[in-house]
């Protein structure tokens, strides 16, 4: 199939029941984007991963979070561009479908909506974890009942709810960052001692961290949202991806000091073993309330992601279309929301699935995978497609240096897709666009 153009109505939605009662507000500035964006990249992640990627990449941590920040810098350029010509809600999925056929857009969907939707379940219960451990699961129910409810009352609400929780979060970490440098226990020898995990731990550790920080395409899912997006989304998101990068390097930089990469590897709780190293034990419980306001920011965006791309892919039939109205009043996606949130609840209630979502890491590079070579159709000057390119090969790469389960699980989730695809098509449900 060949690329399509952009439709002159392609702030409006797409498929069946689209027009101007299914259409979403644009309400969101620069302003709000950025904040969106660092909502979802400065989540939880920033609290752990430091931990197993040191364990991967021994002394080589800071270089695999340069390898991340390099693919992450392509795929978010790849985005923007994207975003900017198909400002409609659910990202990746409208610029596969848009660029390279149906099938692809559906696959990039169904990464991201199964992935994150674990994701999800995962989060919250992070958070349960982190407020009341004996009762994770009923805080974990409480928390994703209450952020789809902030959702569901407009992406406004949602924006201001985001700018508290990223100024608690990075006020914690500037804490840790300070504390850490400026203590006696710091020495920067330990940047680069110890031994390190080799070309493939280095990836395997740029496959960790690049995850924890891969929230910038939330702006993009978004798109439908966002006033002016041809200039608001190119501007939005390098911007939130450059400050999520700089907040990751400053505390890797800070924690490594303290503890070594060795050190790192062991620690449990990677932030508050830095400060207890550092002989500020007092900020620790300061540590563990910024881990669980980072994790709520996490769910807030992803519950929000999550409900856009499905939206996008009721639109076009490939889940049930009554997913795809629009609240009169709220101007969101009412169903889907209410849907995403009831599958998330229940998970949380009943599975503990912090351990076994591995594969969404996989996913969402699949999902970047097909946001860069829909990004390579864009133009056919070399210059134009290096990003591209490179943000392709790298997000494959760092797809199968990921632990085998990851890829094992990944690859599996996706072949079920595939599958799930074919037989819709089969029986004439799926909508031709």
């Amino acid at each position: 199939m060949a690329p399509s153009s952009p439709r002159p109505d392609s702030g409006s939605g797409s498929g069946p029941g689209s027009g101007p009662a299914s259409e979403l507000r644009r309400t969101l500035g620069v302003g709000d984007a950025v904040v969106i964006g660092l909502g979802s990249m400065i989540g939880a992640g920033v609290f752990a991963a430091l931990g197993p990627a040191a364990r991967a990449a021994g002394s080589g941590l800071l270089i695999g979070l340069a390898v991340a920040a390099v693919v992450a810098y392509c795929n978010a350029t790849s985005s923007a561009r994207l975003a900017a010509l198909y400002p409609a809600s659910g990202g990746t999925y409208v610029y596969g479908r848009e660029r390279l056929g149906p099938f692809w857009g559906y696959l990039a969907g169904w990464s991201f909506v199964v992935g994150k939707t674990a994701s999800c379940a995962a989060m919250a219960l992070t958070v349960g974890a982190y407020v009341w451990p004996g009762q994770a699961h009923a805080v974990a129910v409480a928390a994703v009942v209450a952020l789809t409810a902030v959702n569901y009352g407009g992406v406004q609400k949602s924006a201001l709810l985001t700018r508290v929780i990223v100024a608690v979060v990075l006020a914690v970490l500037a804490s840790v960052v300070v504390v850490c440098l400026g203590s006696g226990a710091s020495d920067a020898g330990r940047l680069s001692s110890g031994a390190s995990g080799g070309a493939g731990g280095v990836l395997e550790a740029a496959g960790l961290l690049f995850f924890a920080f891969a929230g910038y395409a939330r702006i993009a899912t978004l798109g439908e949202e966002v006033r002016d997006p041809a200039r608001t989304i190119p501007r939005a998101i390098p911007l939130a991806l450059g400050i999520a990068l700089a907040v990751y390097a400053c505390v890797a930089v800070a924690v490594l000091s303290v503890l070594g990469a060795e050190g790192l590897g062991q620690a449990g709780a990677p932030l508050t073993d830095a400060v207890r190293a550092a002989g500020v034990s007092g900020l620790v419980p300061v540590v563990r309330v910024g881990a669980a306001v980072a994790a709520l920011g996490s769910l807030l965006a992803l519950i929000l992601g999550v409900s856009r791309t499905t939206l996008a892919m009721a639109r076009d039939r490939h889940l049930p279309s009554a997913l795809a109205a629009v609240h009169p009043r709220f101007q969101v996606p009412h169903r889907a929301e209410l849907a995403v949130g009831a599958v998330v609840a229940v998970l949380a209630a009943t599975v503990d699935v912090r351990g076994a979502i591995g594969f969404s890491s996989f996913g969402v590079l699949a999902y970047y995978a097909v946001a860069n070579a829909s990004a390579w159709t864009l133009g056919s000057a070399p210059k134009a497609r290096v990003v591209p390119a490179v943000g392709l090969l790298g997000c494959v790469v760092l797809a199968f240096a990921l632990p085998g389960v990851s890829v094992v699980v990944g690859a599996g989730v996706l072949v079920v897709g595939v599958v799930a695809y074919g037989v819709r098509r089969r029986v004439g449900g799926v909508s031709p666009r």
